[in-house]
């Protein structure tokens, strides 16, 4: 027994709801789930089976088959959503992006295969031209400029189109001005009106796009400058200002991308409008948590799911992530 006096021990210790495990996960403010999470999946229109992408270790680009074979592994591990990413050939490409609204097109035809084979997968899928953009740009190009209305109609057409073949939900990742009331008015007019919208609100101009933007062979190759449509990393303000735009024009969700250098975008989203509210964790901080795996230089479970947290703790209801199916399996271990 010490022969300190009372007075001299803290009454308040909060290292007593740490001391166990047990303790420790009654106290646990946030939980990750495999319920959180949704796999983006690239998909390619060549010959063959899955295509590896140097620049995202693990990721490969899945043909029908494999894309299948690996929607069928989410959703056996509870992930309830997967968002389908295109790699078309360059003969498809054009400055218009008219392939995006071929009903016959290589995501049409992916979505029909998921929901006949996984009918409660939720399918999502992609509303913007770029990996259909012989320049690689989000939108119509015109003398160098991202013609807004031009863009519009298109991607009207594109969400309309996905519609069609079954999609659960469109994602519009463009950043035009007015574009999600007008694809809700048409989808609306045309009977679509359970297809959802998962706005990528606060989308901002970032370097960490780049692998991703290997893996669909979508990387700009002139035209315009996406900084003149996608945002500017240093503001918040106005990620909040486009996110309310998006919603009084009917989006049912809205997404903050990047995720983790724009956690606190995201808290503010998520406090401020209190809706469902998704991030993406990017191409980037995937590969940047691989390398660091890879050389051992982290410990490729523990920051994953660390990482993933920290989304569920700024506010995330969804997060896309690459790591989807891995987290799954370490959750399932009793990871996070």
């Amino acid at each position: 027994m010490s022969d300190r006096p009372l007075s001299a021990y803290p009454r308040v210790r909060p290292r007593r709801n740490r001391r166990s495990p047990a303790v420790r996960a009654l106290v646990q403010e946030h939980r990750l789930s495999a319920a959180d999470l949704i796999l983006p999946a690239f998909v390619h229109d060549g010959p063959g089976g899955p295509e590896p992408i140097s620049s995202m270790p693990g990721t490969v680009r899945h043909s029908r088959a494999s894309l299948l074979e690996h929607a069928a592994l989410a959703h056996s591990l509870g992930i309830p959503a997967l968002a389908i990413f295109p790699k078309v050939s360059d003969d498809r490409k054009s400055v218009d992006g008219r392939e995006a609204w071929n009903d016959d097109g290589l995501v049409p035809e992916m979505v029909r295969a998921l929901k006949r084979e996984l009918p409660e997968l939720l399918v999502i899928t992609d509303v913007a031209l770029d990996p259909y953009s012989s320049l690689g740009q989000d939108g119509v190009v015109a003398d160098g400029v991202i013609l807004n209305e031009a863009t519009i109609d298109a991607l009207v057409q594109q969400a309309a189109c996905h519609a069609r073949a079954g999609a659960d939900m469109v994602a519009p990742s463009d950043m035009m001005d007015g574009r999600i009331g007008r694809i809700r008015d048409h989808l609306d007019a045309k009977g679509y009106h359970q297809t959802g919208i998962l706005a990528y609100s606060a989308k901002f101009a970032s370097v960490f796009y780049g692998p991703f933007r290997d893996a669909l062979d979508s990387a700009p190759r002139g035209g315009a400058d996406k900084k003149t449509y996608q945002m500017d990393p240093a503001n918040s303000d106005e990620a909040l200002h486009e996110v309310r735009l998006d919603l009084d024009e009917g989006a049912d969700m809205v997404m903050v991308k990047p995720g983790l250098p724009y956690l606190d975008v995201l808290h503010r989203v998520k406090a401020t409008f209190q809706r469902p509210t998704a991030v993406y964790q990017v191409s980037g901080e995937y590969a940047m948590l691989k390398a660091a795996a890879q050389h051992g230089w982290l410990d490729e479970r523990a920051a994953v799911l660390e990482s993933l947290l920290a989304f569920k703790r700024a506010g995330a209801d969804a997060i896309l992530t690459y790591f989807a199916i891995e987290a799954a399996r370490w959750l399932q271990e009793g990871g996070a």
